[in-house]
């Protein structure tokens, strides 16, 4: 097709990805020219304009490394990652889900540990936390031999891939549930944390006047053939930015019942005498058990 006028593009370009061969390609390919042909002409963008937003793809992948994911970081950062996981959830976003965001942080391999065991591998000073887990199906019905791996931040805001002073795996591990479809550990209580702002989203927050904190929270991947991987984060109500959240995570369903303790721990007796507990359960859905791609090696 000859283009003579500027609508041109978005006939010629739309009629293209018509032709593709796969139903499922050939529909967002569609609908994605179609809406950025549009947010094209919303916003009138001018040359300079998209010279430097081709410029900012390209840096965000150059800042993407081995410990660090600058595009799923972005991702979060627009709410796009909130969406996506509330639109494919909870019966596509018209009840509760305790899914969530798999964030930048998850890797592959957290070391096993019994229930009751800790996942604390090297000196982390910080409240102890107790955590007391259940995992049920749609029904209620406890899921047994389901595998749990967790992962949170230090009581200094950082994942142990980010912070030399930590041991490998640090907080992090790898639980199965009982016949109970329980799961139980001993760590540290967590904090909320800025997300790495060196980039280009730290930019971006800057301009917008945004802080770039988390409130405090507790991941888990939750994996059993049959039910849909349940990926999760269970928020602390009392963190400051726990209506504010960067990322745009914090639901409902996802706030957590963090209790501080000022007394002796009935069975931990090293534990002091002030220390946290953390009650949640986890609701999985029916259908295909798929592990996601590890933002991070």
């Amino acid at each position: 097709m000859i283009i003579e006028r500027q609508q041109d593009v978005t006939v010629a370009a739309t009629s293209v990805m018509e032709r593709t061969s796969d139903p499922r390609l050939r529909e967002i390919m569609v609908s994605l020219v179609k809406h950025l042909h549009g947010f094209i002409r919303d916003v009138r963008m001018t040359e300079a304009e998209f010279r430097e937003a081709t410029a900012i793809l390209a840096e965000m992948g150059r800042l993407t490394t081995d410990t660090h994911n600058e595009v799923v970081l972005m991702a979060g950062s627009l709410g796009v990652s909130s969406l996506v996981c509330l639109l494919n959830n909870g019966d596509q976003g018209n009840s509760e889900t305790a899914q969530s965001l798999l964030g930048p942080f998850w890797r592959l391999n957290s070391p096993r540990v019994e229930n009751g065991g800790s996942i604390v591998r090297s000196d982390t000073p910080g409240v102890p936390l107790f955590v007391n887990g259940r995992v049920v199906d749609p029904a209620g019905h406890p899921v047994a031999e389901a595998e749990v791996d967790v992962w949170h931040a230090s009581p200094v805001g950082l994942y142990e891939n980010q912070d030399p002073e930590q041991a490998e795996m640090n907080l992090r591990g790898k639980f199965t549930t009982n016949a109970d479809g329980r799961f139980w550990f001993r760590t540290v209580m967590m904090t909320g944390y800025p997300i790495p702002a060196g980039g280009v989203v730290g930019r971006l927050l800057k301009l917008q006047n945004r802080h770039p904190y988390r409130p405090a929270h507790l991941h888990a991947l939750i994996f059993k053939p049959g039910f849909k991987v349940l990926i999760s984060q269970v928020y602390d109500p009392a963190d400051p930015h726990i209506d504010s959240d960067v990322q745009f995570g914090v639901t409902r369903a996802l706030i957590g019942n963090f209790v501080r303790h000022e007394e002796p721990h009935p069975t931990e007796a090293d534990a002091g005498t002030s220390w946290y507990s953390l009650d949640y359960v986890y609701r999985m859905e029916t259908g295909e058990a798929v592990l996601p791609r590890p933002p991070i090696k």
